[in-house]
């Protein structure tokens, strides 16, 4: 079965199909399109993940291997093979093909790749008929508009046909810059109808939008640069609920992985459900502080809440310098 990505969750909704072949060269629909199985089969069960990269000189045996043994560990499996190369070579397109015809059992093959040249050949075709391949392709100009609206209407806000137009005039067709505009659009506004004004006020206020240059670089453990950023915001005007708010939001992202990961959850699998761009950065967070740290933050982050509502006593953009610094690793309450 091939279907396009915006068909794949109804699919997934469903049932899980054995094979999944994700392909093409257009690397956010890909990965999310991914994710969408990933995250579907958790919810049927799936609970063990086995992941190969496919690289020159991947041994194709351990993909045998994998078919014919039970999982040790859980009744269902997901077992993930990514082609680096777009492509598996004779002996892979072979054992792909081998698997394809007796699909091993409460098994869900994931494989995902780059672009197919001409269909991908036999090995493709044979992944396709046993269960369900999906080709990611760049957006013509002309089919944004649609995508956005779909993304805005998926995350609870409910565009005007001006807010998309402006949303894609602003992008200009590169799809990772518009799912980042819909986030931050939700991060400043929250869920319900968004216009054009809505959208001008939000790309008009640039100091809002350095509020995520500040958690990169807190983030990334740059005392430095995090500490200018939030000094530029605080000459610029910013408001001081905006730069908590991008705070907040990572905090609790961090919070969460890192009690899945503690919790026994493997980092790769954890971190697999986050957006690609932003995994290294959570990833060297992580290793600076444990999940009750994250946690503690958080309180800082209420207490930043209250002083902003004149609710405790202290100066917001103080606060903000505080929580920021420690997001940074630096500065850790006990």
């Amino acid at each position: 079965m091939k279907l396009t990505p915006d068909r794949l969750p109804g699919q997934l909704q469903a049932a899980l199909a054995p094979v999944y072949l994700i392909a093409g060269d257009e690397p956010l629909q890909r990965e999310e399109a991914a994710d969408a199985v990933r995250a579907a089969a958790r919810a049927a069960g799936y609970t063990e993940r086995e992941v190969h990269v496919a690289e020159r000189g991947f041994d194709w045996n351990l993909l045998r291997s994998a078919a014919a043994s039970l999982s040790l560990f859980a009744a269902k499996r997901l077992l993930e093979v990514r082609l680096p190369g777009g492509q598996p070579g004779d002996d892979g397109a072979e054992a792909l093909m081998t698997y394809a015809g007796a699909p091993a059992p409460d098994t869900v093959l994931l494989v995902v790749c780059g672009k197919l040249e001409r269909g991908g050949g036999r090995w493709a075709e044979a992944l396709e008929r046993a269960g369900v391949m999906v080709q990611t392709w760049p957006l013509e100009v002309r089919q944004l508009p649609a995508w956005l609206e779909r993304r805005l209407r998926s995350r609870g806000l409910q565009p005007t046909p001006e807010a998309v137009a402006l949303i894609a005039a602003r992008v200009e067709g590169n799809l990772p810059a518009a799912a980042q505009e819909v986030e931050k659009l939700l991060l400043l506004r929250g869920p319900g109808a968004v216009d054009g004004d809505a959208v001008r006020e939000a790309v008009a206020d640039s100091a809002r939008f350095d509020a995520f240059k500040l958690v990169d670089a807190a983030l990334m453990g740059d005392r430095g640069r995090t500490v200018r950023i939030l000094d530029g915001l605080a000459e610029e005007g910013a408001e001081p609920v905006a730069v908590l708010g991008a705070l907040t939001y990572t905090l609790r992202e961090l919070a969460t992985l890192a009690w899945q990961i503690e919790a026994g959850t493997p980092p790769q699998q954890v971190l697999g459900k986050v957006w690609e761009k932003r995994r290294p950065l959570l990833q060297q967070a992580l290793k600076r502080a444990k999940a009750r740290d994250w946690q503690q933050l958080l309180g800082l982050a209420a207490r930043a809440d209250r002083v902003m509502k004149g609710q405790a006593p202290g100066r917001p953009w103080d606060e903000l310098l505080h929580l920021a610094e420690s997001l940074a690793g630096l500065r850790l309450p006990v």
